[in-house]
């Protein structure tokens, strides 16, 4: 069960390589959205009491919204010393637009399904819509998966779970693949890039969505949910974009010091690819200003969105520890951020998912006028 963590600031508290937002899987992990396959998950599980309504429930203690020293649009821009940087997303001139909806996949009561593609600069990129039946105008989250090995990946893996649930209770869904996965347009440089471009896709999916025309999305009211991997890309973009959005929420996050992801997964299970990376940019020790300026956690004093954040205490793949470090460096730089952490669950989360979730809502609903 969920439990409250102490600290300076009582708060309620409780996928490879991204480089930036690099991976939070393992390579036995590597299944949709880095839930562990079967073999995995019987190999080692280890998960905490189930949440029921009879369970008791910490008091909700949430952090006070900090004001911003400056408005989103006035929010500080450093000097990018390199193309490949979030300070370099942050001055990036975005090409978004054209949302097109595709094939219908699935009726529901509740929701249709269908995919959908748009632009972001020189690429199109493919993902599906959950769209709730009723006529609108719907709140939209954009959902951010986790890595999946892009041989197997197919339009709209990853996150099922969440898609399903959050277009139930009233919200458009706008799940993106990323570059280079299922129908988007490849990019060759991503790797070498330390897949910042993920976060690009993210910022253009947001404006995509604000210029699609479409009656039924609020363009105005558009939160970001993203786990492991997207955990990642959504701290990026809200550093990046400042007031892009207006809530975000993330599970099972990779670290925001991104040298913590490449000396993970990168150093230790991608030599080639580490040995490119270090070519170009310096090694974290050998160019600490760089992986310092790929990092999100370098630029928290830019975030004006609140934040939820949920991990498990066994999530082998991201450990808590890192979490934690990101949740004190966002309250030590005075933003709203709420961390829930689960004791006892995996990466993947299980027994307190549905748990999860109505916060989840809870959350949103508040922030995002549902």
């Amino acid at each position: 069960m969920e439990r409250m963590i102490p600290g300076p600031r009582l708060v309620a508290v409780s996928v490879v390589v991204s480089l930036g937002v690099l991976s939070g899987c393992s390579a036995a992990d590597r299944t949709a959205d880095g839930m562990r396959s079967p073999a995995a998950s019987a190999a080692g599980t280890t998960s905490g009491s189930p949440a029921t309504s009879s369970s008791p429930q910490s008091p909700a203690a949430t952090a006070p919204s900090a004001t911003p020293s400056t408005t989103p649009s006035e929010a500080p821009v450093p000097a990018a010393a390199s193309r490949v940087s979030i300070p370099a997303l942050m001055t990036k001139r975005y090409d978004a637009g054209g949302l097109r909806l595709g094939r219908v996949l699935l009726r529901t009561g509740d929701y249709t399904r269908r995919t959908v593609s748009y632009r972001s600069g020189d690429l199109r990129i493919s993902g599906i819509l959950n769209l709730p039946r009723g006529r609108g105008p719907f709140p939209v989250l954009v959902l951010l998966h986790g890595h999946i090995d892009t041989s197997i990946y197919v339009t709209g893996q990853g996150l099922m779970r969440e898609q399903d649930y959050l277009a139930r209770r009233g919200y458009a869904v706008l799940h993106t693949d990323y570059r280079n996965h299922a129908s988007s347009d490849d990019d060759p440089s991503a790797e070498r890039s330390l897949r910042l471009g993920y976060t690009e896709d993210t910022v253009n999916a947001v404006l995509a969505v604000r210029e699609s025309g479409i009656a039924r999305l609020d363009g105005e009211r558009v939160g970001l949910l993203g786990r492991s991997m997207g955990g990642g890309v959504t701290y990026n973009t809200l550093v990046a974009q400042p007031g892009l959005v207006k809530a975000a929420v993330v599970f099972a996050p990779v670290s925001s010091r991104t040298k913590d992801n490449f000396n993970r997964w990168i150093r230790g299970e991608r030599s080639e690819l580490a040995a490119e990376i270090v070519a170009r940019h310096g090694s974290p020790e050998g160019n600490p200003r760089f992986w310092r300026e790929v990092s999100p956690r370098t630029y928290f004093d830019r975030v004006t969105e609140p934040i939820l954040i949920h991990h498990g205490t066994s999530d082998d793949s991201c450990p808590i520890r890192w979490t934690r470090a990101t949740y004190d460096a966002l309250r030590d730089n005075g933003k709203d951020a709420k961390l829930f952490v689960y004791d006892g669950e995996e990466h993947a989360f299980g027994p307190q998912w549905p748990l999860s979730m109505q916060r989840t809502v809870r959350f949103l609903d508040r922030h995002l006028g549902v």
